[in-house]
């Protein structure tokens, strides 16, 4: 009603005046009548105005932004532990204290715990060779390596320093990693791979592979065939187009395995920059489902001083992996190649392109003969871990320890080398082995990091657990209950343990290889945290789309929630299938922008549906081959669940986001689910398969297959719903995502448009999938959208986020 209570009233004064008018003008029958009529309207306009929400301040969004991890991370301290280890085991980390910086130092053996040097005499020193002024609490490195001597050498910026640990003194002096700036070591690091002995450097030129002697600078040629299209070592297929050589040194440091990779033929991706003038085109090979013509590898191995090629006597292998959509799942590292000890060998796994069949072999480093050992194919895919593979070689004893999830779980296997048979199952029960970490051979003990092996614990929690390769005397080593982050030493005799949970802080602890305590290192001090009023998510459990399943996430809600008011509720979805809406269940003082969101005034809510990883393999292939169902039948079923449960939860008013899978997720919920999301933000999603890289669709889709006009991935494609849109959708894309390109989104604003659909639409000029420097403005207008649209408030025009004044940072 636009009638505002001003209005009313100056509309009853006025007849209240003329109340005595002749009959020709208003009678006071009719003038009683007018009366009566305007204060039912102002009654009305009071309370419409009253339910109205009030317009957004700059303020209100401060308070929010004050809940990101800008804001937060710097009122934690002890939260985290890396260890550098060093030589017989010990180790230094570096952790924040209310003071400052520490650099702390452990002897597992000696059980002593103490600053790995005099901070203040450290700061002097370099007060006085760098010509600035230094404190010991706010050192200006955050790493540094020990000498023979005992000394330290620190670099930052464009130079390095060696200090003495006794006197403090310090010197400049030059070392191959400090003659350029931080951010070119970072890519001198990515773009070169250390052998073992630490004497040569690889890297790609031309196309081909050098190496490099880290003593005498010299460069050798090892490869001279390579060319475009053909390059040795290369990994730029598909959304990955690195400059990070693919290699594998052999132990002794004398031989790499590596690829000759074959992009021949292969279909081309195209973006234009935005630019004033002619815009630069950039074109590179990028293979899609159905392709005839795809990535592939010719496997080689390189001997490094002859400089003579050794070609795997086999055809050209897929571009595949057992653990992600790329040759190398962390950068640099080629997955499923392992060298024999001894160097006689090569062992890996061919990957079939639709990921259904994995088949380990043997090669002849000599002579590229092959051995097949053996071959597992299942009806979906195939994956040997989560986060790394999980097979191992074990010549000495002629065994092999192949991963499996036969049983539906994730477990370990013992076969026999040369003949392929199964010996024994390693693990059993429910839960999976999703990282092995340590082998003893003699022992015979394998170390295992897993989930769902400890009942009444939370699935998704990680332990570390030991178990005989006769699958005798499993153990639970980290028996507090919580997520477990463990890193091993390098002799694998300790283990450094951080444990922690979403609403709980974390706790880092030292442990030999029995799992008995050495030594507490840290306690995480959040009680700055709970001064600025943060409070953690909450752990909820609902069911799926069966009923009967538990799903598992969190909610996140207004640090001053009234349970007497009613609140939107906003999905943040991320549908898999390598991982979920949540991500890690370690303690995090912010994730993402959710607690922002929550502060506006929505109840935001995470859940890991099914077809999501770490559970089952049957949960894990809910919607093998519909990669359209995103796990959207267990949002709503979840969503709706909470609503029932929480009271405060407005149904009524239900908003969906996501990034990336979580934007195809996003636009399918506002077209497969049109009557329940109201409001949806759909960012840089893969909408229709078909026109994402070759690795992911035929994965999790399975191969293109062709029925006349359309095929298998037609119906899971978003454009071939976006007529359903009933709601409010916001689609983003960065124009230069060479990730997932941004046809993808223009598919559907045409069928949208088709459609005569009203929807918006923000494209990011030159932002790559992530949007680097805009992705604080995209944050911003996602608040926009949701406050506008699905609370139906004003907010604060052209609000900008920015980080934390310097005094926040302690």
């Amino acid at each position: 009603m636009a009638t505002s209570l001003r209005a009313v009233h100056r509309a009853i004064l006025y007849v209240d005046r003329n109340s005595s008018f002749t009959s020709d003008r208003m009678p006071p029958s009719t003038a009683l009548a007018v009366r009566v009529a305007l204060l039912a309207a102002g009654v009305a306009a009071s309370a419409i105005n009253a339910q109205q929400p009030r317009a957004f301040t700059a303020a209100d969004y401060d308070r929010a932004s004050r809940t990101l991890a800008a804001h937060t991370s710097p009122l934690v301290y002890g939260a985290s532990v890396r260890p550098v280890w060093l030589a017989n085991d010990r180790f230094w980390y570096r952790t924040s204290t209310a003071g400052g910086t520490q650099f702390v130092l452990v002897d597992p053996v000696k059980r002593t715990r103490a600053l790995a040097f005099d901070q203040a005499k450290i700061a002097a020193g370099l007060s006085a060779a760098a010509g600035a002024t230094y404190n010991g609490n706010a050192l200006p490195f955050s790493a540094f390596d020990y000498l023979p001597d005992g000394a330290i050498r620190v670099r930052f910026g464009t130079r390095a320093f060696d200090c003495s640990t006794e006197t403090g003194r310090c010197a400049m002096t030059v070392d191959d990693q400090s003659a350029a700036a931080p951010a070119a070591r970072a890519r001198r690091r990515v773009a070169e791979r250390r052998s073992p002995d630490g004497t040569r450097t690889t890297f790609i030129r031309d196309f081909n592979l050098w190496v490099k002697d880290t003593r005498t600078q010299k460069e050798t040629q090892v490869t001279t065939d390579g060319v475009k299209d053909f390059g040795y070592a290369t990994d730029n297929a598909g959304w990955t187009h690195s400059d990070a050589p693919i290699v594998v040194w052999s132990p002794d440091s004398k031989r790499i395995a590596t690829f000759q990779q074959d992009e021949r033929g292969v279909g081309t991706m195209h973006l234009v920059n935005t630019t004033t003038g002619h815009p630069q085109l950039s074109t590179w090979a990028y293979p899609l489902p159905g392709d005839s013509i795809i990535t592939t590898i010719q496997r080689v191995v390189i001997d490094v001083d002859a400089a003579t090629v050794t070609r795997f006597r086999m055809p050209a292998d897929q571009h595949r992996s057992t653990l992600c959509d790329d040759v190398a799942c962390v950068a640099g590292e080629w997955a499923d190649v392992e060298w024999y000890p001894d160097g006689s060998h090569i062992a890996f796994v061919s990957s079939s392109r639709d990921h259904k069949s994995a088949t380990l072999r043997a090669a002849d480093a000599a002579t590229g003969a092959i051995r097949d050992v053996l071959q597992e194919t299942v009806a979906t895919q195939f994956e040997s871990g989560n986060g790394k593979v999980n097979w191992h070689v074990l010549p000495a004893s002629n065994e092999v320890i192949w991963f499996s999830e036969r049983d539906d779980w994730g477990q370990l296997y013992l076969y026999d080398l040369t003949s392929g048979k199964l010996k024994n199952q390693i693990t059993s029960g429910a839960g999976n082995v999703t990282q092995l970490l340590r082998v003893d051979e003699k022992a015979r003990m394998l170390w295992f990091e897993c989930v769902g092996k400890v009942p009444g614990r939370d699935p998704y929690f990680r332990s570390l657990c030991r178990i005989g390769m006769d699958g005798r005397h499993f153990t639970v080593l980290t028996p507090e209950n919580g997520d477990h982050d463990v890193t091993m030493s390098p002799s694998g005799q300790w283990f450094v343990d951080t444990y922690s949970q979403p609403n709980v802080a974390p706790v880092t602890v030292l442990r030999d290889s029995d799992g008995k305590l050495v030594t507490t290192l840290e306690r995480a001090d959040i009680s700055r945290l709970f001064v600025a009023g943060w409070k953690p998510p909450t752990p909820i459990t609902v069911k799926a789309r069966d009923g009967a399943t538990d799903l598992y996430g969190l909610m996140y809600t207004p640090f001053a929630l009234d349970s007497a008011k009613k609140y939107p509720i906003i999905n943040h979805v991320y549908p898999g299938p390598q991982t979920g809406s949540v991500g890690g269940r370690g303690f995090s003082p912010a994730r993402g922008d959710n607690q922002a969101l929550a502060e506006l005034g929505f109840i935001v809510v995470e859940i890991d549906g099914m077809g999501t990883p770490w559970r089952s393999k049957s949960f894990h292939d809910a919607y093998y081959g519909k990669m359209g169902d995103n796990t959207l039948p267990d949002q709503v079923a979840g969503m709706r669940e909470l609503a029932s449960r929480f009271r405060f939860i407005d149904l009524d008013k239900a908003g969906i986001w996501g990034h990336s899978g979580g934007g195809f997720a996003t636009a399918g919920a506002m077209f497969r689910y049109p009557d329940f999301f109201k409001v949806g933000i759909a960012e840089s999603g893969n909408h229709d398969n078909r026109a994402y890289e070759d690795d992911w669709g035929e994965r999790y889709q399975g191969l293109l297959v062709k029925n006349g006009t359309t095929d298998n991935y037609a119906a899971e494609a978003n454009q071939a719903l976006a007529k359903n849109l009933k709601g409010k959708l916001l689609l983003a894309h960065g124009t230069l995502d060479d990730n997932v390109p941004p046809n993808n989104t223009t598919l559907v604003v045409d069928a949208l448009i088709r459609a005569n659909k009203d929807f918006d639409l923000l494209m990011l000029p030159n932002q790559a999938h992530g949007y680097g420097g805009m992705s604080s403005y995209m944050m911003r207008r996602r608040w926009d959208y949701f406050v506008r649209n699905l609370m139906g408030a004003e907010p604060p025009k052209e609000y900008e986020i920015k980080p934390p004044a310097p005094r926040e940072i302690p």
